[in-house]
C-alpha cells in the first residue's frame, strides 16, 4: 500500500486554472498563438528605478539572511505609503513582508483559523481565500452575492451569516475576480455590522491603487477607531507595480497578531528575498508616474475589453470599479438554443465555456466556478488593447463558426 497523505488535502479542490494553464501551455507548445486574458498580472515591466535598485541591492551585496518579518527600510516604506495612499498610518511593528500577499493571507490563516471556526468569505471569491481556510481545518462560510448588488455584499447578509463561531471575515476591494469595488458608504456599512461581532476584519486591498472613473479606495482600516485590535490589511507590490514576480507582500496587524505571524513565519519560510526587498523599497519610496501610466492604461483597456465582450451574442458584462478582470455573464452560451458544442456535446456550463474558448478561439480565460460564481467567465485585460480587440475578434468567429 501506498503512503498516504495528509487528510487535510482532501479538502481542498484542485485547480481548475492549472488544468486551463496546462491546455494553454500545450497548445503554444504547438505554435499557437493564444490571448492570454487569464493571467492575473500586469504586461508591463517594473519602473526601470526599480530595477536599479535590484541591480545595486546586488553590487552591494545583500545575499543574507534578513529579519523574518522584512528589513527596517521596507516595513518604514510601507508605513510611509500606507498613510500616503490609504489615509492611515500603522507602526513598522505591525508589518509583516512576506513572499507575496498570497503568503500573507496563508501566514493568517496559520495563526487564526483552526477546527471549529467559522470563516465569512462573499462570492465570487479570489479561488485561495476558500482553500487556506479549509486546509486549516476551519470551514469557510459563503455569502452570495450577485451582478445586481455590483457583486458586493450586503450589511444584512453578512449580519445574518454572522455566528458565535464566526473567527473572521475576508474582503477583497477593488475584487479579483469582479473588479468590484466597495464605496466608502458600503464599506463603512459592512464595518459596522462587523464591529457587533468578535471577528476579525481581514481586507485585501492588493488592488486599491487600480481604481478607474474617479472611484476613491477608502480603507477599512481608516473606519475602526477602537476596534483596531481585531483588523488585519493585507497587500503588495505586485499589482500596483507590476512586480508579480518579485514576492512581496505584507499583512499590517496588531502588534500581538504580528508577533504571531512571525512565529509562523520563522518556521516556514524566514524572510523573503533580500534583493526583492530592496526593490520594493524603490517602488514604495521613489516616483509613482509609472504608476498612474499603469492605471491609466488600464482604465483605456477594461473600456476595450467590456464593450467588446458586451459585443457577443448573448453575452453580459457589467463595468468593473477596479483591478484588470472583466466578469462576463456567459451563460446565455450554454443555453438550449445557443447552439454551440464542445468536443461534440452540447456546452453545459462555464467550464465548458472556457475551455470552448481556449480551443476554438484560443483565448485562455478562467470559468467562474472557480471563484463560487457559475455562468460567469473571468477576462483580464493585462494585456495590449490590440492583443484584446484580436482576441474578441477571434471569439466571434469561433461562435459563428460553431453555429453553421
Amino acid at each position: 500500500m501506498p503512503l498516504s497523505f495528509a487528510r487535510r488535502l482532501d479538502v481542498v479542490q484542485p485547480s481548475v486554472t492549472l488544468a486551463m494553464n496546462a491546455r494553454a501551455a500545450e497548445l503554444r507548445g504547438k505554435g499557437v498563438d493564444v490571448f492570454a486574458f487569464g493571467v492575473g498580472e500586469p504586461d508591463f515591466e517594473p519602473p526601470a528605478f526599480v530595477l536599479d535598485a535590484a541591480r545595486k541591492a546586488l553590487d552591494t551585496s545583500v545575499s543574507k539572511y534578513t529579519a523574518v518579518t522584512g528589513i527596517p527600510a521596507l516595513k518604514q516604506a510601507i508605513c510611509a505609503r500606507t498613510a500616503i495612499v490609504r489615509g492611515w498610518t500603522p507602526k513598522p511593528s505591525q508589518v509583516t513582508v512576506a513572499i507575496g500577499a498570497k503568503h500573507a493571507l496563508f501566514n493568517l490563516a496559520l495563526a487564526l483559523y483552526e477546527k471549529g471556526d467559522e470563516v465569512i468569505i462573499p462570492a465570487p471569491y479570489w479561488v485561495s481565500y476558500p482553500e487556506q481556510v479549509k486546509i486549516c481545518g476551519a470551514e469557510p462560510v459563503i455569502v452570495q452575492t450577485d451582478e445586481a448588488s455590483g457583486f458586493k455584499m450586503s450589511p444584512e447578509a453578512f449580519a445574518k451569516a454572522l455566528t458565535p463561531r464566526t473567527k473572521a471575515v475576508i474582503l477583497c476591494t477593488p475584487s479579483n475576480p469582479t473588479g468590484s469595488a466597495y464605496s466608502e458608504s458600503e464599506l463603512r456599512a459592512l464595518v459596522e455590522v462587523w464591529k457587533k461581532s468578535d471577528a476579525w476584519l481581514i481586507v485585501d486591498e492588493i488592488y486599491a491603487d487600480l481604481v478607474y472613473d474617479g472611484f476613491k479606495h477608502v480603507s477599512a482600516a481608516t473606519m475602526v477607531q477602537g476596534f483596531e485590535d481585531r483588523v488585519v490589511i493585507v497587500d503588495g507590490v505586485s499589482k500596483t507595480y507590476a512586480m508579480t514576480g518579485w514576492r512581496i507582500g505584507w499583512s499590517i496587524a496588531p502588534e500581538r497578531l504580528a508577533k504571531a505571524l512571525d512565529m509562523v513565519q520563522g518556521q516556514s519560510t524566514t524572510n523573503a528575498t533580500a534583493i526583492a526587498q530592496h526593490a520594493a523599497v524603490a517602488a514604495l519610496s521613489g516616483p509613482q508616474e509609472e504608476v498612474e501610466r499603469m492605471r491609466s492604461a488600464f482604465e483605456k483597456r477594461r473600456g476595450v475589453m467590456v464593450e467588446g465582450l458586451r459585443s457577443l451574442p448573448g453575452v453580459k458584462c457589467r463595468m468593473p470599479e477596479g483591478a484588470f478582470y472583466a466578469f462576463a455573464d456567459c451563460s446565455s452560451l450554454y443555453t438550449a438554443t445557443s447552439g454551440l458544442t464542445y468536443k461534440g456535446k452540447p456546452i453545459a456550463n462555464d467550464e465548458d465555456v472556457a475551455f470552448f474558448l481556449l480551443d476554438e478561439a484560443h483565448v485562455a480565460a478562467v470559468p467562474g466556478g472557480a471563484f463560487g460564481a457559475p455562468g460567469y467567465v473571468r477576462f483580464s485585460y493585462a494585456t495590449s488593447e490590440e492583443r484584446i480587440k484580436n482576441g474578441i475578434a477571434s471569439i466571434k468567429r469561433a461562435i459563428e463558426a460553431a453555429r453553421k
